[in-house]
């Protein structure tokens, strides 16, 4: 190499054995993530993200009967829409079981679940029913927690509320240490029964824009199973590596 203008043919010459192999696998990651992405996005034209997350929460065996505990897992913050709704589903459970006992299960976090206790208090359960359980970072140490300190309760029937994206690895966790009676009440949202078309020319829609106004699926649904699929597969592999761990 006489010149500086060879510089870069040789350099090319030198590196092209290394490019090859990693432009071709840059083309393949860019056709699985495309392919991915697009089978996402039909997916989220059918129902099949509703019946997989409704899978999660009722797969695992859900309540059919009074319980002799009620176990509310927390986990997203106070106050969180998850949080109130586990909440919610609770306190309705313990007023129709005024002599079930209730745990509250929750990380190391005394504020949070100061909030979330007087919460249940003010959707009328007793305070003196309530007992925390303040220990585990995790599903997997929650559980084994609750199978150290109310050893008692392993045979006995027990409702987990916990979310419905959740439920089936919190049940596995559970009964794998000991909680043979755990059966799942899945904090489900409730549907909202109002017509939510309006007049697309009434509030000034313009002529370049499609008029959706009528078409909920593609306004509502469509974005919520994309938001769905995201959150069943996190879930499924969370799944799978709990299963390859031997924790349920």
């Amino acid at each position: 190499m006489t010149r500086w203008s060879d510089l870069f043919p040789t350099l090319g010459m030198v590196l092209r054995p290394a490019l090859v192999p990693l432009l071709w696998l840059g083309r393949g990651a860019v056709i699985v993530i495309g392919s991915s992405a697009l089978i996402l996005i039909v997916l989220a034209f059918t129902s099949i993200p509703f019946q997989a997350h409704r899978w999660l929460g009722m797969g695992g065996g859900v309540c059919t009967g009074p319980v002799d505990a009620i176990v509310v897992l927390g986990g997203s913050g106070m106050p969180s829409g998850p949080e109130l709704l586990r909440l919610h589903y609770g306190s309705e459970l313990a007023r129709d079981l005024p002599q079930a006992k209730v745990f509250l299960v929750h990380a190391e976090d005394t504020v949070t679940a100061a909030l979330m206790v007087d919460e249940l208090v003010m959707r009328g359960v007793d305070r003196e029913r309530i007992e925390l359980q303040l220990q585990g970072s995790n599903t997997r140490e929650q559980a084994m927690a609750m199978a150290m300190d109310h050893s008692a309760w392993g045979g006995r029937t027990m409702a987990l509320v916990t979310a419905p994206e959740n439920m089936y690895r919190t049940l596995g966790a559970f009964r794998k240490v000991g909680f043979s009676g755990a059966c799942g009440v899945p904090a489900f949202d409730q549907a909202l029964f109002v017509d939510l078309e309006y007049s697309f020319k009434k509030i000034g829609g313009s002529r370049l824009v499609p008029d959706v106004s009528d078409d909920l699926d593609l306004r509502y649904t469509f974005w919520n199973y994309l938001k769905l699929e995201v959150t069943c597969l996190r879930e499924y592999a969370a799944i799978a590596y709990y299963r390859l761990n031997g924790w349920m």
